[in-house]
């Protein structure tokens, strides 16, 4: 695969975040090159209680979306569903991907079920602080419990408590998620499309130690939209040894965790 385009600083120009919805593979590339960025091209993976046009749940599903970009330069990724992804594959097949990238905006209800938090249904619980307790506990389970390369969407929050952002994320939540992105190898999605993590959190990964991805989560002309991850990569003086960059075969965390 060819090697991507770099920063003045040596960070490769890579969006790891990108969805091939009502696009083809070749237009995706169109955009990414006009932009002098290489993509991962990701698609939803887990049972098919994970609502969305495409969720591939078992492995020749998966094998035939990996056969799908075979020969072109794309990175091979899937965005993981909740918990229980990973028990739809084996692990051979999870392998011959670069990357599996999940995030934490579908979250355990006050039931135990699913909930999407983007939804216009989805209903904040009445206690913001202590659900905010359990939301940071919940990345942590994420990290430890799931054989994962990148946290997408990192540090989101849904509509009704985003307003008071800084409030939600105080600094001991914002380093319980950080040590477990150092405990298990979990690099940290900059996303451009939600402008997360915010300046605050990423300043206290960055002098941790942690690794991070760009992501753009974007479909068709979306694609490869990297401003805000950019941008914050300059603000903190990132350097190519601060960026995520895919584990080689027999070191993957599906190969190394489970």
């Amino acid at each position: 695969m060819d090697e991507p385009a770099q920063t003045d600083s040596g960070i490769p120009l890579i969006d790891f975040h990108t969805h091939r919805d009502g696009s083809t593979v070749d237009k995706l590339l169109e955009f990414a090159k006009e932009r002098g960025v290489k993509i991962g091209i990701i698609e939803h993976a887990g049972t098919k209680e994970n609502k969305y046009p495409v969720v591939l749940s078992n492995d020749d599903e998966l094998k035939a979306f990996i056969a799908s970009l075979e020969g072109k330069p794309v990175y091979k990724g899937i965005q993981a569903e909740w918990l229980d992804w990973a028990s739809c594959f084996s692990k051979d097949a999870v392998a011959q991907l670069d990357y599996v990238l999940t995030d934490a905006m579908t979250c355990r209800n006050t039931d135990g079920s699913r909930v999407k938090m983007w939804e216009p249904a989805f209903k904040m619980p009445d206690d913001a602080q202590k659900f905010m307790d359990g939301y940071a506990d919940f990345y942590v389970e994420i990290m430890a419990t799931e054989p994962i390369d990148i946290m997408g969407n990192a540090m989101w929050l849904p509509a009704q408590i985003e307003k008071n952002y800084d409030a939600m994320w105080t600094e001991p939540r914002m380093r319980k998620v950080i040590d477990a992105a150092l405990k298990y190898s979990t690099a940290i999605e900059i996303s451009a499309s939600f402008k997360v993590p915010r300046l605050p959190f990423l300043k206290l990964a960055k002098e941790a130690g942690v690794k991070f991805s760009f992501g753009s989560n974007g479909r068709g002309a979306g694609v490869a939209k990297l401003e805000y991850s950019l941008e914050m990569a300059k603000v903190l003086g990132l350097t190519r040894a601060d960026i995520f960059t895919p584990a080689p075969a027999g070191k993957k965390p599906i190969q190394m965790r489970k």
